[in-house]
């Protein structure tokens, strides 16, 4: 693992074995929390928008991982991109990691899940009492199936786009199947990938308060 630099910017680190994982952590000092996220399908620690969503939460206090999820032979077979068990089993493994590490095993993890990784992430955090809290944006979290959801305890928060009729459903419907404490946004004007002017922003002020609400105070 490559060294952290003092004042937290984020550095590329390395675990797991068959394959390996490549992932980029920010920890600024005195974090409340590690947010894992879980990228959409065809998408990986590179991904403009979930690196955005890192940065400001970093200024807002909160260490962030970014990993790919497959390595890149698995990425060439295109069904192990949609396989949400296959997901899920690395972001257990980023979290496992994450408890062993100096820099993070003292900050608890929550999800931030976008399209196919909203699935993934609340897969991952069925019946495991780490995980602080859950985000999902523009998220298919009908993907973890019913029975996942319904052994969701993390609280979870569903932000979806107004123009993304469709997902907007399949939230509704996961929503129902869960039992924990949820929330369901849905941000005017925004499409699938919240490129719109603003939306993205506003994404990032939910999950900061969603994380910092169920985090709680600093480390």
């Amino acid at each position: 693992m490559s060294a952290a630099s003092a004042n937290g910017l984020a550095h590329e680190v390395r675990f797991g074995d068959k394959p390996e994982l490549v992932a980029i952590l920010g920890v600024p000092e005195n974090a409340r929390g590690l947010v894992v996220f879980a990228h959409g399908s065809g998408s990986g620690r590179l991904s403009p928008r979930n690196n955005y969503v890192a940065a400001r939460l970093r200024e807002d206090g909160m260490a962030t991982l970014l990993l790919d999820l497959l390595s890149p032979q698995e990425e060439r077979d295109r069904a192990n991109v949609f396989d949400i068990a296959l997901l899920a089993s690395r972001l257990r493994l980023a979290v496992d990691w994450a408890a062993s590490q100096p820099e993070t095993r003292d900050l608890r993890p929550c999800y931030f899940g976008a399209s196919t990784g909203g699935g993934a992430a609340l897969m991952a955090a069925a019946g495991d009492p780490r995980i602080a809290a859950v985000v999902s944006r523009g998220g298919r979290p009908d993907l973890a199936g019913a029975e996942a959801l319904a052994r969701v305890q993390a609280p979870t928060l569903l932000i979806v786009g107004e123009m993304d009729g469709v997902v907007i459903d399949l939230n509704a419907s996961a929503y129902d199947a869960m039992q924990c404490e949820r929330e369901m946004t849905i941000v005017p004007g925004a499409g699938h990938l919240f490129e719109e002017p603003g939306t993205l922003d506003q994404v990032v002020a939910l999950a900061s308060e969603w994380f910092r609400r169920h985090l709680g105070g600093t480390q």
